[in-house]
C-alpha cells in the first residue's frame, strides 16, 4: 500500500467534504502524490453548518505530525483561552487552566480546500457522489465521510449493523457577534422548565451558542412551533443576560435531537467509514471535528503502513475503536448529565460547578486540582474538608454510626464456607480489609435460611453456630482496628440458588445435593438450565420474613454495625423488584407499588428488630441491562420507598437479574444511578461499579453524585487500598491511621539505590 508498492496508484474516493473528509483526502495524496483522490461534496464551496470548532493540543499535534502545512495554517487561525464560566443562579465560578482553541468550521474548510487543490486533490461541489456499489467497483479504496445520515452506511446496514439512539435534548446552532472571554456555561430557570447555554469563541468577533433543553420543556415553551428567525430571537431575549443584549444569528439552524451512532463494523470490502458516520459523540464534550481528524489520520497512517488494503482497514479500526469507545462514554456521561440538569440545580454553586467540570469524568478531581487549585481549594472547603484531607478522609454519619472515611470494602461472595459457618478465611480476608483503613467493610451476601443459599459454600446467619462465627470476626475488627465499621448484607438466594461454587461454574445447578428454589414466580433463573422455584404463597412470605428478623436478630448480637438489606441481582427480593422476574397477579405484583410490597414488608420486619441507634441500608438493581426491565424512573421510586421505611442510605448497583443483559461497561459506569437517587431524593447513596481509583472516588464526593464509594475488586488485588490512597495523597491524619504492627510500612519501600552521588566516568 505504500507509494510506487503496487502496479499502479491507489484511486480512492472520498464521500463528503467536510473536515474528516477533506483531511484525509489530503493525507491520502500528500503521503503518495501518484494517487487518484476525488472528493464528492454535495454543497457548495462556501456553505457550512454550525459556525466555531475545538481542537484539543493532542488533535493539534496529529495535525502536526501528519500535515505541518495544515497545522501552520490553523496555527494562525486559532483563538485560544483558558478558563469555563459557569453561571449558577446568579452567582459566576471560574475555573481556569483548561486550554481551549477554536476556529470557525468556515474557515477550517477554506484551509483543506486550499491544502487539497494544492495537492492536486479533486473536490467536485455541487455533486452527489455516485452510488456506494459503483464506486466501490470504480475505485480502490472509498473512505465514507458523509455524516450522520450516511447513504453509505444505509446501503450496507447490514454489514456495518448501526445503532442510532436518539436523546431527550433538543438544541440548536446559533452564533453571536462578539467573543466571549471564557468557555461559558449558563442555565436559564423558565416557566417552562431548565434550558441551557454552552458558548464559545471562535474569533475576535465571533462565538458558538447552543441553546438546549429537554424535549418537553422545548414544546411547553411552544419552540417546536418556531421557525429560525422566531427561534433565534427568543433564545436572545432567555439569555439577554449572558450575550449582554447582543442578537443571536442561525445559519439554516434547526433545532433538532442529538443522535448517537454506534456501528458493529467500521468498514466492508474497499469501503471504510470516518467521523459521523461511523460514530458520533455529544457536543457538550467537543470531540465530533477532533473525532473525525484523527480518523483520517490514523486511516491515512495504517494504509501507508500495511502491504494490502484489507489488513490496512483492519489495522485502523483496531486502533481506533478503543479510542472512540472511550470518548463516546465520555460524552454519554455529559450528555447524560446535561439531560438531568434541573436536579443539580439545588446543589451549592460551586459544588455544582465542580460537577459540570467532571460531568463527563474524563477531568477529575486530580487533573482540575493541577489546572486550578485555588477553585479546587473552595470545593473541597465547602464540602467540610479540613486542611490537607481529601475529601474521601472526611467522616459521615449514618444515625449513631459515624464512618471515618468514605470508603467501602463492597459485599464480596466469598464461597468459602461450611454449612453456612465463616471460618479462618473470613477472618483473615475481612479482617485484612478492616486493617486496610476502609472507613466500612462490608461481609458478603450473608443468607437466611439454608434453602436460601446461593452455593453450599455461602455464609448463613440461620444458626447460633454461624453468629458465634460472625462474632468472632467482628470482635477482632472492633480490637485491632478501632474505628473501622463492619456491616453484614442480609439476602435470600431466590431463583438463583442452589448452584455450584463460582469457579466451578456460576450459575450452573449442583450436579447432586440440589435443594428447593423458592421465588416470586416461577421461571427459573436460565430456562433449560436451572431449577424452576416456587412461587411463594401466603405461608412461604411469611417464613421468609421471619427468617430475615431471625438473621437480624444473630447479626446484631454478633456486632455488626450496619445491617444491609439485599434487594438487588435478582436474588430473592430484587426477583419480587423487577417487573421482569415478577409476573404476579395478586398484591405483590403488577404496579410498582405491588412489586414493592414484600420487599418493603421484609425492610420493615427488620428494621423492628435492629437496633434502633444501627444504620440500615439497601442494595437495589437500578437497571436490568435489558428490555422491560426496571426504569430509571421505577429506580427513584425504589429508593424513595425504602428512604421513606427509614433506610439509612441506598446502595446502588445494576443488573445480575436476567442472564441475557446488556450492560453499558465502563469506568463508574453505574454510578449515574446512584447520582440521580441522591439528587433526586436527597437521601444518601453508596455508588458502586468499576471505582478503581482514590482520584475517582474524590471526584464523586465532591461532585455531590454519592456520599460513599464501595470498592470491590481494587480491595482483592490491594487490601491496604484505602492506607496506600492515603500514602499516595501525603494524608496521614486520623481517617486512615496504619495500625501500630505496620506503620513501619506507610511509605513504599525504594526498590533500588537513588541517592548516591554518579560516578565520574569523564574529566572535565
Amino acid at each position: 500500500m505504500a507509494a510506487g508498492a503496487g502496479p499502479r496508484a491507489l484511486r480512492v474516493a472520498v464521500v463528503g467534504g467536510g473536515p474528516g473528509g477533506l483531511y484525509a483526502a489530503a493525507l491520502l495524496k500528500r503521503l503518495d502524490p501518484a494517487r487518484s483522490v476525488t472528493v464528492w461534496e454535495r454543497n457548495a464551496p462556501d456553505d457550512t453548518f454550525g459556525f466555531g470548532v475545538v481542537l484539543s493540543d493532542e488533535t493539534l499535534g496529529g495535525i502536526e505530525q501528519g500535515d505541518p502545512a495544515v497545522h501552520r495554517a490553523l496555527q494562525e487561525e486559532f483563538v485560544r483561552w483558558d478558563d469555563i464560566d459557569i453561571v449558577h443562579r446568579g452567582t459566576t465560578l471560574t475555573s481556569g487552566g483548561h486550554g481551549f482553541a477554536a476556529l470557525g468550521r468556515r474557515r477550517l474548510l477554506e484551509i483543506l480546500h486550499e491544502r487539497c487543490r494544492s495537492l492536486g486533490v479533486r473536490i467536485r461541489f455541487r455533486t452527489e457522489a455516485p452510488p456506494p456499489d459503483e464506486l466501490a467497483a470504480t475505485h480502490d479504496l472509498v473512505v465514507a465521510a458523509d455524516g450522520l445520515h450516511s447513504a453509505t452506511r444505509r446501503a450496507y446496514a447490514e454489514v456495518f449493523a448501526p445503532r442510532v439512539t436518539t436523546h431527550r435534548c433538543r438544541y440548536i446552532w446559533l452564533s453571536a457577534p462578539f467573543a466571549f472571554d471564557a468557555f461559558r456555561f449558563e442555565i436559564a430557570e423558565t416557566e417552562h422548565g431548565v434550558m441551557q447555554l454552552h458558548g464559545y469563541p471562535y474569533g475576535p468577533r465571533a462565538s458558538t451558542v447552543i441553546i438546549e433543553m429537554r424535549e418537553e420543556v422545548w414544546r411547553a415553551a411552544g419552540l417546536d412551533h418556531c421557525d429560525e428567525r422566531e427561534s433565534t430571537a427568543r433564545c436572545a431575549r432567555i439569555f439577554a443576560g449572558a450575550l449582554g443584549g447582543q442578537p443571536l444569528t442561525g445559519n439554516n439552524s434547526t433545532w433538532t435531537a442529538f443522535r448517537t451512532v454506534v456501528n458493529d463494523r467500521w468498514s466492508h470490502g474497499n469501503t471504510v467509514l470516518i467521523g459521523d458516520a461511523a460514530h458520533t459523540a455529544h457536543f457538550s464534550i467537543g470531540s465530533g471535528t477532533k473525532l473525525a481528524v484523527e480518523d483520517a489520520l490514523t486511516l491515512a497512517a495504517n494504509i501507508g503502513e500495511h502491504p494490502d488494503l484489507p489488513s490496512a482497514l483492519a489495522a485502523y479500526e483496531s486502533e481506533r475503536r478503543p479510542v472512540v469507545a472511550s470518548t463516546q462514554r465520555a460524552a454519554a456521561a455529559s450528555l447524560e448529565w446535561f439531560e438531568q440538569l434541573e436536579t443539580y440545580l439545588g446543589q451549592p454553586p460551586r459544588q455544582f460547578a465542580f460537577n459540570l467540570l467532571t460531568r463527563s469524568r474524563r477531568v477529575t478531581h486530580g487533573n482540575l486540582r493541577l489546572r486550578d487549585t485555588a477553585f479546587t481549594d473552595t470545593v473541597e472547603r465547602d464540602f467540610g474538608c479540613r486542611d490537607g484531607t481529601p475529601p474521601m478522609f472526611t467522616p459521615l454519619r449514618l444515625r449513631g454510626l459515624e464512618l471515618r472515611n468514605r470508603v467501602v470494602v463492597s459485599p464480596m461472595d466469598m464461597y468459602s464456607a461450611h454449612d453456612g459457618v465463616p471460618g479462618d478465611f473470613h477472618l483473615v480476608h475481612l479482617g485484612a480489609r478492616a486493617l486496610g483503613g476502609a472507613g466500612l467493610v462490608m461481609t458478603e451476601m450473608v443468607c437466611v435460611s439454608h434453602e436460601g443459599r446461593i452455593t453450599p459454600g455461602c455464609a448463613g446467619l440461620y444458626t447460633g453456630e454461624q453468629a458465634m462465627a460472625w462474632r468472632r470476626i467482628t470482635s477482632f475488627v472492633h480490637e485491632q482496628s478501632p474505628g473501622t465499621a463492619i456491616g453484614v448484607q442480609l439476602g435470600h438466594s431466590g431463583r438463583k440458588g442452589s448452584t455450584r461454587l463460582m469457579w466451578d461454574g456460576m450459575d450452573e445447578p449442583l450436579p447432586y445435593g440440589n435443594w428447593p428454589l423458592s421465588a416470586a414466580s416461577p421461571l427459573p433463573y436460565r430456562p433449560g438450565v436451572s431449577q424452576v422455584p416456587a412461587e411463594l404463597g401466603a405461608a412461604g412470605l411469611a417464613a421468609v420474613r421471619e427468617q430475615f428478623t431471625a438473621a437480624a436478630r444473630r447479626a446484631a448480637s454478633a456486632g455488626f454495625d450496619l445491617l444491609e438489606l439485599h434487594c438487588a441481582h435478582g436474588y430473592l427480593l430484587s426477583g419480587f423488584l423487577s417487573p421482569l422476574t415478577n409476573l404476579r397477579t395478586d398484591g405483590y405484583g403488577g404496579s410498582l407499588r405491588g412489586r414493592l410490597r414484600f420487599p418493603l414488608e421484609v425492610f420493615d420486619a427488620v428494621r423492628a428488630v435492629w437496633p434502633g441507634g444501627r444504620p440500615m441500608t439497601v442494595r437495589i438493581s437500578a437497571a436490568d441491562w435489558a428490555p422491560g426491565g426496571t426504569t430509571p424512573d421505577e429506580a427513584v421510586g425504589i429508593a424513595r420507598a425504602f428512604a421513606a421505611h427509614g433506610a439509612d442510605a441506598i446502595d446502588v448497583s445494576t443488573g445480575q437479574v436476567v442472564p441475557g443483559e446488556k450492560p453499558a461497561y465502563g469506568r463508574s459506569y453505574q454510578t449515574p444511578f446512584a447520582d440521580r437517587i441522591r439528587n433526586g431524593l436527597g437521601v444518601p447513596v453508596i455508588a458502586v461499579g468499576a471505582i478503581s481509583s482514590w482520584d475517582d472516588v474524590n471526584s464523586l464526593l465532591l461532585a455531590g453524585r454519592t456520599d460513599l464509594c464501595a470498592l470491590a475488586r481494587p480491595h482483592l488485588y490491594d487490601p491496604q487500598w484505602t492506607l496506600h490512597a492515603a500514602a499516595d495523597q501525603g494524608y496521614e491524619g486520623p481517617a486512615a491511621p496504619w495500625p501500630l504492627p505496620y506503620r513501619a510500612g506507610s511509605r513504599a519501600p525504594r526498590t533500588g539505590r537513588t541517592d548516591a552521588p554518579r560516578p565520574r566516568l569523564t574529566l572535565g
